[in-house]
């Protein structure tokens, strides 16, 4: 669990307070506000600057430390565990209808797109589940883990718990299982190997190998069918690739734009309910400054375009011309393959947000996003609200 140590104050916190006070002026403007004292403006803009450099502080400290960590075995990271770690369920999906025996529980951040692509397919698929928030903040929830990113799927297996990791495998590991049910998710995971490599900038990366590939144990695909699967392996890799990094830029493209995204955060993610109040007030708030400040370097890092609203315009329209290419409802016909789903998961992550809404005006994703909304809704469970608070 980070917390900020004195150097890290310091040296980072501090500065970052001081560079922002031009972003503390725009983003909390008391203009037309009623008079107050100044003793009271002090203590509100102290606030606001301490909550503003400690989001950025934490994220650089994240930035600077993450290459300091050990490496983890592939054991630590594909764990097996002979119990259930300890976890308290925020929201339980039920469905009567599921035949699947499977026993999940989601770790995941509510709308996190990668998080929103693995609920998508699991509504798909009208599977029952339980969802577990993880504050965004001191993750405690994943504590357990030793790999710290969401979502985190954990499934009872014989004999224990198997973990699953990254969104795209998650997903291509449960449809090898849904077209074979007589193998088991252990056996399966040995089908997508972690992998590390070093990338352009020297980095070293850590990936999942045939994340996008769906096993075939008993059956070999036909000709037909293998196209089909290669195109769907391509949209899902596009989404990941491409749609998911114009989102960010976007949503907190504006303070106004960043802030008002993370209040949805909260409604939506149910953290008032979830997460004590001084921990909301940091993820709000210090959230969206953190946040408008790194849109502009990915912004960068992506190439989006100046008008950042062009570059998701554009991704929307380039998936929405390979559904219409088809002459279906969908990309995969009459019902939604992995693409669809994979695409429909990452932009509902945005669907609160003003740039969804400028997105549904300015080009043809709105029936197809709706069509997509309503089959998922006809095959998902009921959600059943717990909020224990962690």
């Amino acid at each position: 669990m980070w917390r900020p140590s004195i150097p890290l104050l310091r040296k980072v916190v501090l500065p970052s307070i001081k560079d922002n006070v031009k972003f503390s002026k725009t983003f909390f403007s008391t203009r037309n506000r009623l008079p107050k004292s100044t003793a009271k403006l002090t203590l509100v803009s102290a606030s606001v600057g301490v909550l503003i450099g400690a989001g950025y502080g934490g994220y650089t400290h994240y930035v600077v430390n993450s290459k300091k960590r050990p490496k983890l075995t592939l054991n630590e990271e594909y764990a097996f565990l002979n119990e259930a770690p300890p976890y308290q369920a925020h929201y339980k999906v039920i469905n009567e209808s599921d035949s699947s025996n499977l026993q999940l529980v989601l770790f995941q951040y509510r709308t996190c797109p990668f998080c929103c692509k693995v609920r998508s397919y699991l509504d798909s698929k009208g599977i029952s589940y339980e969802i577990v928030e993880v504050d965004a903040v001191l993750r405690q929830a994943i504590k357990w883990s030793a790999y710290k990113k969401v979502p985190i799927l954990l499934a009872k297996v014989d004999g224990g718990y198997q973990q699953l990791m990254d969104s795209s495998a998650i997903i291509s590991a449960l449809e090898t299982y849904f077209r074979d049910k007589n193998s088991q998710l252990t056996e399966i995971v040995k089908f997508y190997p972690l992998s590390r490599y070093t990338n352009d900038d020297g980095k070293s990366m850590t990936d999942i190998t045939n994340k996008y590939f769906v096993m075939h144990n008993s059956s070999v695909p036909d000709q037909k069918e293998r196209m089909e699967e290669k195109e769907e392996r391509e949209w899902r890799q596009w989404a990941d690739s491409v749609l998911v990094h114009t989102l960010s830029p976007n949503v907190y493209r504006t303070p106004g734009e960043a802030l008002a995204t993370f209040k949805w955060f909260e409604e939506v993610g149910g953290w008032k309910q979830s997460f004590p109040g001084w921990e909301c007030a940091l993820m709000v708030y210090g959230g969206a400054a953190a946040m408008w400040m790194i849109a502009k370097r990915l912004k960068k890092r992506h190439n989006l375009q100046d008008d950042v609203r062009h570059s998701l315009y554009n991704a929307a329209d380039a998936w929405i011309d390979a559904v219409k290419k088809k002459g279906s409802k969908f990309l995969g016909g009459d019902q939604p393959n992995l693409a669809d789903v994979t695409v429909y998961g990452v932009l509902s992550s945005i669907e609160g947000c003003q740039a969804f809404q400028d997105l549904r005006n300015n080009t043809d994703i709105g029936k197809w996003y709706d069509e997509m909304k309503n089959n998922i809704a006809s095959k998902k469970g009921r959600v059943l609200s717990v909020h224990a608070k962690n």
